[in-house]
């Protein structure tokens, strides 16, 4: 466990040198401020309407952002390391493959955790002293739970880029291939799934299409947080 946390303090490290965690934090806050307020704007409505339309609206940002800075985070994390040459000396020292993966891991994840925990909680922050009647403990309670899903989202993606530096024999494929793989699960595959219920004139088998969705972690982080917001509005 030492070994895995050393390598996770390094990530972690990297993360706050490269202005990573700085520069993910200020995309968060100043996208979630601005949508906590202004996300009604077209209906005429400026300000913080409630808490379900601005967790809905922030899911709605986060399946697309998340996923894409995660891969970014990541995506050199191996193939990056051995085109450096310190992969093989990181070898040398006294811990396994599986340490070192789980020691990146767990300080990339600690970069997301941090930076959604901080981006996202501004906004949670903003409403609680700017607007009138809010339940403070009801906006905690779906900001963090919707800040946890999120962090998880983005580990992972995170993980998967792993899988694809592990494939890559350059930085700049596996930076190709992580935009790729962003552009098939964030995009393609709902679009491919509702191509399937047009094609099949709305026949295709229901019970199967739940666990389809189940495949694509952006669908069941969706499905997260529309549940716990329902969840919400039937305690209202």
């Amino acid at each position: 466990m030492h070994a895995i946390w050393c390598v996770a303090q390094k990530e972690l490290k990297d993360g706050l040198r490269n202005r990573w965690i700085i520069a993910i934090t200020l995309v968060f806050a100043l996208l979630s401020i601005g949508i906590s307020w202004f996300g009604a704007a077209a209906s005429g409505i400026v300000g913080f309407t409630s808490i379900p339309n601005t967790i809905i609206s922030l899911a709605s940002l986060a399946v697309f952002l998340i996923p894409l800075i995660a891969l970014l985070l990541s995506y050199d994390a191996i193939v990056g390391e051995d085109e450096d040459g310190t992969l093989l000396l990181l070898l040398t020292y006294p811990l396994t493959k599986a340490q070192l993966l789980l020691g990146k891991l767990l300080g990339h994840g600690l970069i997301m955790g941090i930076s959604t925990a901080l981006g996202f909680g501004s906004a949670a922050v903003i409403i609680a002293l700017f607007a009138a009647d809010v339940d403070i403990l009801a906006l905690s309670i779906a900001f963090g739970r919707f800040i946890v899903s999120a962090t998880l989202l983005g580990v992972i993606f995170v993980a998967a880029a792993y899988f694809i530096s592990s494939l890559a024999s350059e930085k700049s494929k596996a930076a190709g291939m992580a935009l790729i793989f962003w552009f098939l699960f964030v995009l393609v595959f709902d679009l491919a799934l509702l191509g399937l219920l047009v094609a099949t004139d709305g026949q295709f088998n229901p019970d199967l299409f739940p666990y389809l969705l189940l495949l694509n972690p952006t669908d069941v982080f969706r499905s997260v947080s529309y549940t716990h917001l329902r969840a919400h509005e039937t305690k209202a």
